[in-house]
């Protein structure tokens, strides 16, 4: 269950004011079609996570122990700092539905490719590779892309609004470093 609760807590933290939070309010505002860009989040989300959490328990059978730890440990603090870094939408971007793509498969492929790289996708890699759990590691991690995502698709504009995204970012970044810092420290 550590798996599952540390995966989902992390990733619906490390969500907030991400990248794909923009997109899926883009999406939103973009197709007005609420339960299929919801769709389109959750299978590329399933697809996304499964995929890296296979590679992350995989990769955790065959790093040694310590290499796994500092590298573990590393990648969060990594990922803390990288969370002070603000997202934003690449503006040349075109997603739009004039070419006859559904809102779903238009919302499942730019989620697939958004999450390429993304911290949320290391965190999964890193979080599969420490816990040797690929479907309590892909829940938490998918249930929390939908926490942090799912609002941004039915409330937009109104939720950037209420919670600074620079809140977001720190408190993210403080979580991911001192987590980080734990897993060096051996704690």
């Amino acid at each position: 269950m550590d798996a599952f609760l540390t995966s989902l807590g992390l990733v619906t933290i490390a969500e907030m004011g991400d990248k794909t939070q923009l997109l899926a309010l883009f999406l939103a505002t973009r197709f007005r079609k609420p339960w299929a860009v919801v769709a389109g989040i959750l299978a590329a989300t399933i697809v996304n996570h499964v995929l890296t959490a296979l590679v992350g328990v995989e990769a955790g059978d065959m790093i040694p122990k310590d290499w796994l730890k500092w590298g573990l440990g590393l990648s969060f603090v990594t990922m803390g700092l990288w969370s002070l870094i603000p997202d934003k939408l690449d503006e040349d971007e075109d997603l739009s539905a004039k070419d006859g793509r559904s809102a779903f498969v238009a919302t499942a492929i730019a989620f697939f490719l958004a999450e390429m790289g993304d911290k949320t996708q290391v965190a999964t890699l890193a979080l599969a590779a420490q816990f040797k759990s690929l479907a309590l590691v892909a829940a938490g991690t998918t249930i929390g892309m939908l926490i942090a995502d799912v609002p941004a698709v039915f409330l937009g504009e109104k939720l950037t609004r209420l919670i600074p995204a620079k809140l977001i970012h720190k408190l993210a970044a403080a979580l991911f470093v001192t987590l980080g810092a734990a897993i060096l420290l051996g704690w």
